[in-house]
């Protein structure tokens, strides 16, 4: 059972991205660009869910973390450092952070630890407007050039839109390890239950500490990724706006599932697009799908195929467990 589901997996995997490397071929410039803000956007989606999904730690500040990794990226490009230069500086600097961020979570839990994420996405917005001789304050950094990969210019959108792709595949590997390590069953022991966890021997500030750390620089590289994307950076992006759509791209797609910021990215970027034939109402087509969906199943669109799942195999378990259970009536002589 297991060993089918996984190539049915690696199948569904592979086709998903022969879909994806050929969809540029058959899309406008905008549909490209849609596109790339899909794969930018998973990027911060995983590192939330990293923290949210497997160690249980609410974050809203996210979306202050993707704001770290833009400006980091448009500050370095545009006085002519390599864009490898802002990433190093942003994954440093949010890991940091973030670090940082996750000590209130130390003592604090829940929605107490919401305000407390809420308070440094706030804050981080103020000095991305404000503080105009580092980040240009309302007018923002324009003019933010697209790197040369290996002698490729990537200003081209299908150009670029690869490298978002490649990113991605990096991310979603080097976290598919992570997950599969002993790390990745820390954090799910965290998740689960901490007071447990910590009685088995596993030291749950540390990985509190590391959750913070490892999700917020997964915003630092979607944000370096963003700011070429758009060419243009400026602090109207980067408000709570943002962290509470990372965090229902999260949700929607399913809390704790590997897919699920791909689904719930998917989901958030393309389906407004999809309803603006309606006008003025796709938005609140865009919300009520959301809400019917949340109060249908709080465990997301994976969350609904997984209780499928689950219940299939414990009807097919009862079938063979109702099979082997011996009969009253004696053999006929």
């Amino acid at each position: 059972m297991t060993t089918s589901r996984n190539v049915l997996v690696a199948v569904g995997l592979a086709i998903g991205l022969v879909l994806l490397i050929a969809a540029p071929m058959a899309l406008n410039r905008y549909g490209i660009y849609i596109l790339s803000m899909w794969a930018v956007m998973t990027i911060a989606a995983i590192g939330l869910n990293l923290t949210l999904g497997y160690a249980g730690q609410v974050s809203l500040a996210q979306g202050a973390f993707v704001g770290v990794g833009a400006y980091s990226a448009a500050l370095l490009t545009t006085q002519g450092w390599p864009l490898i230069a802002a990433l190093a500086l942003a994954v440093v600097l949010c890991f940091v952070l973030g670090w940082l961020l996750g000590y209130p979570a130390l003592r604090v839990q829940h929605h107490y630890l919401a305000f407390v994420t809420l308070a440094f996405s706030t804050l981080a917005y103020l000095v991305f407007r404000n503080e105009d001789w580092l980040t240009g304050g309302i007018s923002g950094i324009t003019d933010v050039p697209r790197p040369t990969i290996f002698g490729i210019s990537t200003d081209k959108p299908a150009a670029f839109f690869y490298l978002c792709l490649a990113s991605l595949c990096v991310v979603t590997a080097l976290t598919w390890w992570l997950i599969r390590s002993p790390w990745g069953r820390a954090f799910l022991a965290l998740r689960e239950n901490p007071i447990r966890a910590l009685s088995l021997g596993v030291d749950t500030r540390r990985y509190i500490l590391m959750a913070f750390a490892i999700g917020s620089a997964l915003g630092g590289v979607s944000g370096v990724l963003y700011a070429p994307l758009v060419e243009y950076v400026d602090p109207t992006p980067f408000t709570l706006a943002l962290s509470l759509n990372l965090l229902m791209m999260v949700i929607v797609g399913g809390s704790g599932f590997f897919f699920g910021p791909f689904l719930g990215a998917l989901i958030a970027v393309l389906l407004p697009e999809w309803l603006r034939f309606t006008q003025g109402l796709y938005l609140i087509i865009y919300a009520l799908f959301v809400m019917a969906l949340l109060v249908y199943s709080p465990s997301g669109i994976l969350g609904i195929l997984d209780r499928y799942l689950s219940d299939r195999r414990t009807r097919a378990a009862s079938a063979a467990r109702a099979a082997a259970e011996p009969t009253l009536t004696e053999p006929a002589q």
